[in-house]
């Protein structure tokens, strides 16, 4: 994994956080919504720190987000290796799990020292394993609790406080409920919420079901920035195009947060700087992407020999919708191919591809092979 200086590691703004730090709510001052007008949302086993800074080679400007770390993870754990990052990733945010304002707040610390932008509380996971934690969507039905977790964790660091939320939890699925949490939250000072646009059903569905069972109702995150106009309202749940984001901040909300349509056709990132930001800097190519997670696998791979595969299972939909693509997954999924080509793995799968001349001489794999 990828090792940053302690420059990079600890932001001026921590450095100084004795001096700087107020919790009066009125000094704060109010996050500007551009930075959440596209974010990658956080998901468990996919948006490692190799996933990000393959992410970043496609956009500029999108609002990256860590796995969910537990609190009690990193005041047990392996605190450098869970909170690693890659310089080139920012903007990014750290996504913590956690119901002890004490242990969040002395979390979020860490997270800040470690440079990120942004910590943000998960009150969404619907898993049996997050109920079992206390944290995650079950959350919701105790909206004091959070608010205290909220304020320990803003008092103890400078940087953006932020929760990522549903609509509702079980039978609890009324406008009122949703309003209400987010209500007591924005008393207590937060001013970003992510907003899961279903509820989550935590009795008789799997996490999967829970993405794709209950019903969207975007209705409610409309009516969450309607009712508090001051707070920076992101809307997430079912999101697939860039074109569907722009449509849906048109209609009044500050920002969209996607996740696996952007993990599966990682390609509709290129077009967000530009239609969704207005910089219309010169647009991606796939092999100058593979170039550059070619050569961060080669910066890391004599300390971190499984980056290798690490990084390009998180690539597997990089030629979604072109000629060659299955011959792509199909390399970067075979052990022997590996083997074979080490750090060059993403040039050898290109050209199998069918897009470029292998780098690799005359040592290559038949196709009737795969």
């Amino acid at each position: 994994m990828a090792d940053i200086s302690t420059d990079e590691k600890i932001s001026s703004a921590a450095q100084n956080r004795g001096a700087e730090l107020k919790t009066d709510n009125a000094a704060r001052t109010l996050p500007a919504s551009d930075g959440w007008r596209f974010c990658v949302a956080p998901m468990l086993d996919w948006t490692d720190t190799h996933c990000r800074v393959f992410h970043r080679q496609l956009s500029r400007h999108a609002r990256l987000y860590t796995e969910m770390i537990t609190s009690p993870a990193l005041v047990h754990g392996h605190r450098d290796f869970l909170l690693r990052y890659d310089a080139c990733e920012h903007p990014v945010a750290c996504q913590l799990g956690g119901s002890d304002p004490e242990q969040l707040a002395q979390a979020a610390r860490w997270v800040e020292e470690a440079g990120y932008d942004e910590v943000n509380l998960n009150c969404g996971c619907p898993s049996e394993r997050v109920q079992k934690g206390s944290f995650g969507a079950c959350l919701m039905l105790e909206p004091k609790l959070v608010a205290d977790c909220y304020k320990a964790m803003r008092d103890a660091v400078s940087i953006d406080v932020t929760i990522k939320h549903r609509i509702g939890v079980d039978d609890n699925d009324s406008y009122d409920f949703v309003r209400d949490f987010v209500g007591t939250l924005f008393e207590a000072g937060c001013r970003v919420f992510i907003v899961h646009t279903r509820s989550a059903w935590l009795k008789g569905l799997s996490p999967k079901e829970n993405r794709e069972v209950p019903p969207l109702k975007r209705d409610y995150a409309y009516s969450l920035k309607r009712d508090f106009p001051e707070a920076v309202i992101c809307m997430n749940g079912g999101i697939e195009t860039v074109s569907q984001v722009e449509a849906l901040i048109a209609e009044g909300v500050d920002g969209v947060m996607v996740g696996r349509a952007a993990y599966q056709n990682p390609w509709m990132l290129t077009t967000v700087d530009e239609v969704l930001y207005g910089d219309a800097h010169a647009a991606a190519t796939r092999e100058a992407v593979i170039d550059a997670m070619t050569d961060y696998i080669k910066r890391l791979v004599a300390e971190h020999p499984q980056c290798v595969r690490g990084t390009a299972r998180h690539m597997l939909g990089l030629l979604n919708g072109l000629a060659g693509a299955k011959n792509w997954r199909r390399t970067l999924s075979d052990p022997a191919a590996y083997a074979a080509f080490g750090p060059e793995i993403l040039h050898e799968a290109y050209a199998r591809a069918g897009w470029r001349a292998a780098r690799m001489g005359d040592d290559r794999f038949d196709d009737d092979e795969f």
